[in-house]
């Protein structure tokens, strides 16, 4: 990703290049004045498949840990500078419903605890995502202590369908955050084994505050897969915030943070 902004945080140019992961979410919900997107194809040695969500979970990543990095740089709340460059309503009610939901505003610098935000959409779904961590400076272990999430598809049907398919979402996307990830040797896949394979546990899920905009002015959508496409963005927010660290490669601290 390349951009270029103005000090009042206007973003005026956006380059944003995908290899291999796919075209999912390639447009931003932001409006940029000049855009230029990109998805290459590659050739893998591995056999792949798609994710959840499919590549708008990497897409959006990317991004909104770039757009916090405009933020940061520019000395500018990060909600602040994404309504900024937002003109899509349901984004931007989303988004806002997300920081008063949080208290963003009333957050205090704490030392160890840190706070991030997030948000996008994917196939017809708005979501918002804001967590609160803690990182002990003795090994560096990342806790999720708190996530808010506001999630808007259109006219719900089924509401506690709905919020159960996005808590799931959540929850899997932080095993992707935190911990997920395949070890390899000599072309072998090492830990193909569930006990082996570290995936969230009862332990490290907090209390996940859901948030469900019921637009009946608006046709229903897919539920399944866009609200997890916040939360790893979110997290990585929340580490940089807490520590100065900024870390761009999944997971974030599956030994702890180095």
């Amino acid at each position: 990703i390349n951009s270029g902004v103005k000090q009042n945080g206007k973003i005026t140019a956006w380059s944003f290049v995908n290899v291999n992961g796919g075209g999912a979410a390639l447009d931003a919900p932001y409006t940029f004045a000049n855009v230029h997107l990109e998805n290459k194809r590659a050739d893998s040695p591995l056999r792949q498949g798609a994710y959840r969500a499919t590549a708008a979970t990497v897409n959006n990543h990317a991004r909104e840990t770039h757009i916090d990095e405009i933020a940061r740089t520019l000395d500018m709340d990060p909600v602040a500078l994404r309504l900024k460059n937002l003109d899509d309503n349901r984004m931007i009610t989303v988004l806002q419903t997300t920081a008063e939901k949080f208290g963003w505003k009333d957050r205090k610098p704490v030392d160890g605890k840190g706070y991030g935000i997030a948000c996008g959409f994917d196939r017809g779904g708005y979501v918002g995502t804001a967590v609160e961590i803690s990182v002990d400076e003795r090994d560096g272990d990342v806790r999720v202590d708190r996530i808010v999430a506001v999630f808007e598809c259109g006219a719900i049907i089924n509401p506690e369908n709905v919020e159960n398919q996005a808590v799931g979402a959540i929850i899997q996307g932080m095993g992707g955050a935190l911990f997920e990830q395949i070890d390899y040797e000599d072309g072998r896949i090492l830990n193909s084994r569930m006990k082996q394979y570290r995936v969230p546990r009862f332990s490290d899920v907090p209390p996940i505050e859901m948030h469900l905009l019921d637009r009946k002015d608006i046709p229903s959508a897919g539920a399944g897969e866009a609200p997890i496409i916040c939360i790893a963005p979110a997290i990585g927010n929340a580490i940089f915030d807490a520590t100065g660290k900024r870390l761009r490669n999944l997971p974030f601290a599956r030994d702890g943070l180095a």
